[in-house]
């Protein structure tokens, strides 16, 4: 039963995750976007990462980032190794392909990638500070995508969050944060707690650099290949054949 309520209020902070990235973005605005290359990349990375899984049987004993055992290259390679089985892995592809597609088109794609290695790096960097440095007792926190795509889409909802001024939307963004505190006090759920950080840094990089973050670039100067055009073009052959 622990385990149910877990998955389900992880998936609930998801939820708010993808809203408030969504929200932010502007749905209405997506077909008209450019194709997130850099997004597309980093799931590619994933996807490599779970097929050596399936073609080495080492591979989570060589990536992991079980703090039992040594290796710089750890911290890193973990975030490509699924431990959540088959239902796990492909949820954790799908949901960093859909936040990081959404925080490229609102960071950027440089801006997206440092915010998913500060994802990376930085709740390691604060458990020192605090002095965790034996990291959790929780398998799942020894591989998985999952950790650094909670962090990458409470950017956007902190971004939601100092741009808006509709209420509606502000209550989104602000039920971010606060869901993933609840989570983590009352299940030590890490990806609450790794939503909260990055909700913090997604404030700071939008208050430190809103004059060069341009969220509606796509948008002033039309990209030659959209996410519209293409679905255009791959949904002619269907209409082709059923005529």
């Amino acid at each position: 039963m622990d385990a149910v309520l877990y998955n389900l209020t992880t998936a609930a902070l998801m939820v708010l995750l993808f809203l408030s990235g969504r929200t932010v973005v502007g749905a209405e605005t997506i077909a008209r976007r450019r194709l997130p290359w850099c997004a597309a990349g980093l799931t590619a990375v994933a996807v490599a990462g779970v097929v050596t899984q399936l073609c080495w049987s080492g591979a989570m004993d060589a990536f992991d980032a079980d703090p039992a055992k040594t290796g710089w290259w750890r911290v890193v390679t973990s975030v490509f190794m699924q431990n959540g089985g088959p239902i796990g892995a492909v949820y954790n592809l799908i949901t960093l392909a859909v936040i990081a597609a959404l925080a490229e088109w609102f960071w950027g794609g440089p801006l997206m990638l440092a915010l998913v290695a500060s994802g990376i790096f930085l709740p390691q960097l604060v458990d020192a500070l605090f002095g965790a440095t034996e990291g959790s007792t929780d398998p799942r926190n020894f591989a998985g995508s999952s950790g650094a795509t909670y962090f990458l889409g409470a950017t956007l909802a902190a971004a939601l969050l100092v741009r808006s001024r509709v209420a509606k939307e502000r209550l989104l963004a602000l039920g971010v944060p606060a869901l993933g505190l609840t989570l983590w006090f009352a299940q030590e759920n890490g990806h609450g707690l790794v939503a909260a950080y990055g909700f913090v840094l997604g404030a700071v990089a939008w208050l430190a650099g809103r004059r060069l973050i341009d969220p509606e670039r796509d948008l002033t100067n039309a990209p030659r290949r959209s996410v519209g055009s293409v679905l255009t073009i791959v949904a002619k052959p269907r209409t082709g054949a059923n005529s």
